[in-house]
């Protein structure tokens, strides 16, 4: 399905087999206990948290209207027990992710498995926060905890178009300066990127106190490189163009590639970072699912 034709990016097997597991903290955050998520903090249920400022899909029930008259503001009156942890999704949007080998890009991959989480985290009635980068952070969706923004966000990430290089971790460093609290950061990327500033970007989210979870999502054919007979290897993000016998380069660049991936998890094994290598050629289910099980276990540690 093409961006430009509808904004829907939600799968209905990846949300059923979603909504059944659910997206649990591994992590203590800074958080309170509204579905499966225990407060680090103490206090009554009923007990005034914060404020956050009020944003379309809002109960308007919960405005502060002292704050209003003062200030000419809109902010919403939190409790305990309604605030809850964020989950940060940061997506990639770099010229090299408009590649695919078949129907699905993996921009269109990463948006959709992007859009899932997020409505399965604001089913759950926490919170989400969407960005969108390439050399720097293009979109950012502030956090919301209300599902019916959900549509709002797929809008967003519908309108966007990848035509840039990638800076990874630009986008990472800006996150670590915006969100402040701990939550949780679900990054989507082929990762075709600057090594050591993505370890950098890393290291500067986990010293936060973020939980962070790298997506590597990559075509069926970056992974495999099965191409047949001459091929014309169009370049992307100011590559060059190659046209070869793929047979010839093969193995050198299957070498090339597996050692970049080992490298891109060895770089996340040393921050305490989660790495899920991502086939645009398994369903969105099969991905969402396998990574909710895997979460499950590990939470439950």
């Amino acid at each position: 399905m093409a961006d430009s034709e509808s904004p829907s990016y939600l799968d209905p097997l990846a949300i059923s087999r979603g909504e059944s597991l659910g997206i649990l903290a591994r992590n203590v955050v800074e958080g309170y206990r509204v579905g499966e998520h225990r407060s680090p903090f103490k206090g009554f249920a009923i007990e005034f948290a914060q404020h956050r400022e009020y944003t379309v899909g809002d109960d308007p029930r919960h405005l502060d209207w002292k704050v209003l008259g003062r200030t000419d503001r809109y902010y919403i009156k939190q409790y305990e027990q309604d605030t809850n942890f964020v989950v940060h999704l940061l997506i990639d949007g770099s010229e090299s992710m408009n590649y695919g080998s078949g129907k699905v890009t993996k921009l269109h991959y990463a948006k959709a498995l992007a859009a899932c989480m997020a409505y399965l985290v604001l089913l759950q009635r926490d919170a989400v926060a969407v960005g969108v980068f390439d050399t720097e952070t293009r979109e950012y969706i502030q956090r919301t905890d209300s599902l019916a923004k959900i549509h709002h966000i797929m809008n967003r990430l519908a309108a966007f178009e990848a035509t840039q290089q990638t800076n990874i971790g630009v986008a990472m460093s800006d996150l670590s300066r915006i969100a402040k609290a701990k939550g949780i950061v679900i990054v989507f990327s082929d990762l075709y990127d600057d090594e050591e500033g993505f370890e950098r970007g890393l290291q500067q989210l986990r010293f936060i106190g973020h939980e962070v979870v790298v997506f590597h999502v990559l075509d069926l054919q970056e992974i495999a490189f099965s191409f047949t007979g001459r091929v014309e290897f169009i370049g992307l993000e100011g590559a060059p163009t190659l046209e070869t016998n793929p047979q010839d380069i093969r193995k050198s660049y299957l070498e090339e590639m597996n050692a970049m991936r080992k490298r891109m998890q060895l770089a996340c094994d040393r921050t305490g970072s989660h790495y899920v290598l991502t086939n645009t050629g398994n369903s969105l289910a099969e991905t969402l699912s396998a990574y909710l099980v895997f979460r499950q276990k590990i939470t439950a540690r």
